[in-house]
């Protein structure tokens, strides 16, 4: 057994019941000291990413308000009403690579005379073959003012993602003034007005373009530095505190981040701290023929390309402590999660829409685990997509529509959100997997909030149950309830016609006092919320 903590590996666990107590020998346990609470795990590690690609907006999010299909003011009912529970903190829109061949212009105003655009992803093989239809051809129908109408209603901030590539930044600089002007004091202002929405939006969270080194522009690392400091300078506050998020790197390229950073304060050294957000984009792919036809061995493969998010996180934080040695920078890793084969969409259309298994809500598990593990690195961080995406917490097509795995997990997992970290130490052994970082059999994380404990863990065996020992520094437990997410089936998956195949349930277990021992479900994500004394 190794011992290690929370900050440098994760750990898991899925609670099935509690145990008597077995003899010290042989127990393993998990420790948590619940005085010494750590940073705040900022609800917008819990983002979301919406792109005007394939089904995500047009029949993923908007259906128009004439649909047959119930909608508030156009936009999906049933995605309106599954979001709430979550506390979705951020949304972030438009793109993507979408967003730097996105005119802002073209999606305000009355929607009748907003233009028809051909959309960024056009060319993509299987849009590619469609004959029309708003995926091919954006019709503007979903613009600013709709995009802002489904943050209100679900209660997220709303993130922009700006246009570098193909649009001077005055349109950067007068987006900024549609969306945060006050009423009846500019022109664009009034046009706000005119789309439906007197008040301003007073938008805090501002991307300064997407992926720079590629879609956004093809830059390098000095050329976006460049860019970044033209488009934010002397930008129109309107008394809103302005959040600017650059464009970051690929992955594990730190490169790109040392270089950005080093010509940023070549220029001026307090040009550093205009950055609020540093864009990390990491997919960790997919392993097997589809989401939902994998081997055993393919099981842990894309679970272990998933891990390696901590040492990516971990690598450029102290790439950028070399510019930025008091870390007013945080890391904002805006577009993460699995991207499979093709073969699982709803509709040909609906490009890089796939089903979510079980081992894709291990992989939303293993990754947000990271980020609350280190929220005094991480300020911000969205799935991609949310819905008929990549690794969608939604699946729609006309009047279907059904959660996958990865939505519950998120559901659980929104406990964690304005909590306090709480480190950890966890037993744990390691399964060697060519090519990746050894992979934790058990992974985690944890924080508290009041009197309340939550630990979420993941069982990443497919064959065994474990039994771990938690054991409370300070501390002793009134009532521990556990809210368990598992299925025999490594590959189950919710679809339209059986929507509830992957679901949760939840047990009060009889564990209380400093020391308690509970069963670990294999390939399982679960929440033990403990109730202090």
């Amino acid at each position: 057994m190794i011992r290690r903590d929370f900050l440098h590996t994760a750990l898991g666990a899925a609670a099935l019941a509690a145990l008597p107590r077995a003899s010290a020998a042989s127990r393993a346990y998990i420790d948590l000291d619940p005085t010494r609470p750590g940073a705040t795990i900022s609800p917008l590690m819990h983002g979301h990413f919406i792109e005007h690609l394939g089904g995500v907006i047009y029949d993923g999010v908007w259906v128009g308000e004439d649909s047959r299909i119930p909608n508030v003011g156009g936009i999906r009912k049933a995605l309106v009403d599954a979001l709430k529970p979550l506390h979705p903190p951020v949304i972030r829109w438009p793109g993507g690579c979408f967003a730097d061949s996105y005119n802002w212009r073209d999606g305000v105003g009355p929607r009748a005379s907003r233009p028809t655009r051909t959309n960024f992803w056009m060319d993509v093989e299987g849009l590619a073959k469609q004959a029309g239809g708003p995926q091919k051809f954006e019709p503007n129908a979903f613009g600013t003012n709709e995009f802002m109408r489904l943050c209100r209603m679900t209660g997220a901030e709303p993130y922009f993602a700006g246009n570098v590539r193909s649009l001077p930044a005055k349109d950067f600089y007068e987006w900024i003034d549609y969306c945060n002007a006050p009423a009846g004091s500019t022109t664009l202002a009034k046009l706000r007005e005119q789309t439906g929405d007197h008040d301003p939006f007073n938008v805090h969270f501002w991307g300064v373009g997407n992926e720079s080194w590629g879609c956004g522009g093809e830059m390098t690392p000095e050329e976006y530095s460049t860019a970044f400091r033209r488009y934010t300078a002397w930008t129109p506050g309107m008394g809103v505190p302005l959040n600017f998020i650059a464009s970051g790197p690929n992955g594990d390229e730190i490169e790109w981040t040392q270089r950005f950073f080093a010509a940023l304060a070549a220029k001026n050294k307090d040009l550093v701290e205009r950055v609020w957000g540093w864009a990390l984009h990491y997919y960790c792919g997919t392993a097997g023929e589809s989401p939902i036809e994998f081997s055993n061995d393919e099981w842990y493969e894309l679970l272990a390309k998933a891990n390696r998010m901590e040492s990516i996180i971990e690598r450029h934080w102290g790439a950028l402590g070399i510019n930025d040695p008091k870390h007013h920078v945080k890391l904002a890793v805006d577009e993460w999660g699995a991207w499979h084969n093709v073969g699982t969409e709803p509709h040909p259309a609906y490009i890089f829409a796939q089903q979510s298994s079980m081992r894709d809500a291990l992989v939303s598990g293993l990754t947000l685990d990271t980020f609350q593990r280190h929220p005094e690195k991480v300020g911000m961080a969205n799935a991609a997509q949310l819905i008929n995406c990549l690794h969608g917490l939604f699946l729609a097509y006309e009047d279907k529509f059904t959660v996958t795995p990865n939505y519950h997990v998120f559901a659980m997992y929104a406990a964690h959100q304005g909590a306090a970290k709480v480190a950890a130490q966890i037993d744990t052994e390691f399964r060697s997997v060519a090519g990746q970082v050894p992979l934790p059999e058990l992974s985690g994380s944890a924080s508290i909030a009041n009197k309340t404990l939550t630990l979420t863990l993941v069982n990443t065996r497919h064959d065994a149950q474990m039994e771990r020992t938690i054991r409370l520094r300070g501390a002793s437990a009134k009532s521990v309830k556990a809210t368990i997410l598992a299925n025999s089936d490594l590959h189950a998956h919710n679809t339209f016609e059986a929507p509830r195949t992957v679901e949760p349930r939840s047990e009060t277990l009889t564990a209380s006092g400093a020391e308690f021992t509970v069963r670990i479900a294999p390939a399982s994500v679960t929440k033990l919320e403990i109730e202090l004394v």
